[in-house]
């Protein structure tokens, strides 16, 4: 049962958030490290990470991750159709018929609302990311430097991460040789 149980978590996941991959990132946590304990804080930071890295959405990456160390391929297979059924029902609900409703000013409003908490929602998944990944001076300085570069440039995110991950390596190699000569 526990491919079921990875495929009705990811779906209702996929069903009751909106605004995309990062406004699923809070759900995903409580989820999966709060409620189920199928990995640790550190473990579903890493899944954020890898999965912002590899191609596709940062939240069916990270179910895919999830049921992947679950189960191996068949976790990763129910834990990766649960997060998306819900959205292709609703996707194509919404497609035949928005066209019908989009003029109408309740629904704009309505949609302007969710547009809003989708931004809080991400705004506090960076939070939680940044306290549990910010540990030090070293951090900060990545962190801000990573704000800077996406925030004032037109570098991919790719090479945001791949600068970060090489920084954090240099860091390493540093620290330990500076242990070894002391």
């Amino acid at each position: 049962m526990i491919y079921w149980e990875l495929f009705w978590t990811f779906a209702k996941i996929g069903a009751f958030t909106f605004g995309g991959g990062y406004a699923m990132l809070p759900m995903i946590q409580a989820e999966v490290v709060s409620k189920k304990h199928w990995a640790t804080d550190d473990d579903i930071l890493d899944y954020f990470a890898v999965g912002q890295c590899t191609p596709g959405v940062i939240a069916v990456n990270t179910a895919s991750f999830v049921g992947y160390y679950r189960k191996g391929i068949p976790g990763c297979i129910a834990a990766t159709l649960g997060v998306i059924f819900p959205s292709l029902v609703i996707i194509l609900v919404i497609a035949a018929l928005l066209s019908s409703f989009a003029s109408i000013p309740l629904v704009q409003h309505a949609l302007g609302g969710i547009r809003i908490a989708v931004a809080v929602l991400i705004v506090q998944a960076v939070y939680k990311m940044g306290k549990a990944g910010i540990t030090n001076g070293f951090g900060w300085i990545v962190a801000l430097a990573a704000f800077a570069i996406a925030g004032f440039t037109s570098v991919p995110t790719i090479v945001i991460v791949m600068l970060a991950a090489a920084a954090g390596v240099l860091w390493q190699l540093h620290i330990t040789r500076k242990g070894v000569q002391s």
